[in-house]
């Protein structure tokens, strides 16, 4: 295709240990460029078998601490079909957690921010209980 050439950039950003837990992080993502294109796509990939992301409700709190309620309820601790028990009783549901709800998501660029829904947030899903810092690589189309 005559005329097209695409720009990519890439960086990584570490996120300070958080609890375990939903934690918006649209602020965070917004801020890791300085530049903005006016239409690209992002994509962001969690480099962690134990936590996640996702996009849901920016508004009620509630919304995260129950999807943190349910999540559990889903994926117990202390189950005894699991044998990779060496790293904690939240380790390998913690694994379970990340798979369901995934380690990447992609958003449109447009007009030179995020083109979010109204209501829409970006959650970064803490599965362990103590799991540290967190990076994050979000490589931005163009």
């Amino acid at each position: 295709m005559q005329g097209f050439n695409t720009m990519i950039k890439q960086t990584e950003i570490q996120l300070s240990g958080y609890k375990r837990g939903y934690h918006l992080i649209t602020s965070d993502i917004s801020r890791a460029f300085t530049e903005w294109p006016e239409t690209g796509i992002l994509n962001i990939l969690v480099k962690h078998t134990s936590a996640g992301i996702t996009i849901n409700e920016n508004a009620d709190p509630s919304v995260r601490s129950d999807f943190k309620s349910f999540i559990d309820k889903l994926v117990p601790e202390n189950d005894p079909v699991y044998t990779h028990i060496l790293e904690g009783d939240d380790d390998m549901p913690a694994h379970l957690k990340a798979s369901l709800i995934g380690q990447s998501i992609t958003i449109p660029v447009t007009n030179y921010r995020l083109n979010l829904g109204t209501w829409q947030g970006i959650y970064f899903c803490e599965f362990r209980n103590y799991g540290g810092n967190r990076n994050l690589v979000l490589t931005l189309y163009y």
